[in-house]
């Protein structure tokens, strides 16, 4: 599975983007796909993931209410909408994949992925 994220961008505080992911490859809808972030001088921390049907998603507590991760199988394309930016959601943003039907907390951790696309720089300005 090979995975590119795009959409990123220069956004002011408040205001909102829409990533997406677009993976290569035909067993994409049995991976659950994740999205990690990294901010300048701080660890890549997951984001949010969502099943490889799309019915169950997870987010992280910062994200949570503000972030919403969705997938259209038949695009092979994995969506991250996030509304009510501000400045600390500043970094660059991974798509990534684990292992075929896999989902859960134990899952969604760096180790627990198989495939990254290459990153998107999203900067929030205050």
């Amino acid at each position: 599975v090979q995975l590119q994220a795009s959409g990123g961008g220069l956004v002011q505080a408040g205001g909102s983007l829409r990533l997406s992911c677009a993976a290569s490859g035909r067993a994409f809808s049995s991976y659950s796909m994740n999205w990690f972030r990294q901010a300048p001088g701080k660890e890549r921390e997951f984001v949010a993931s969502i099943s490889w049907s799309g019915s169950r998603t997870y987010y992280a507590d910062s994200v949570k209410g503000r972030f919403t991760t969705s997938r259209d199988n038949g695009k092979n394309t994995v969506y991250l909408q996030m509304n009510s930016l501000k400045p600390e959601d500043t970094a660059v943003y991974f798509c990534a994949a684990g292992y075929p039907y896999s989902f859960g907390l134990a899952t969604m951790t760096l180790d627990g992925m198989n495939y990254w696309g290459k990153g998107t720089q999203v900067t929030v300005s205050s």
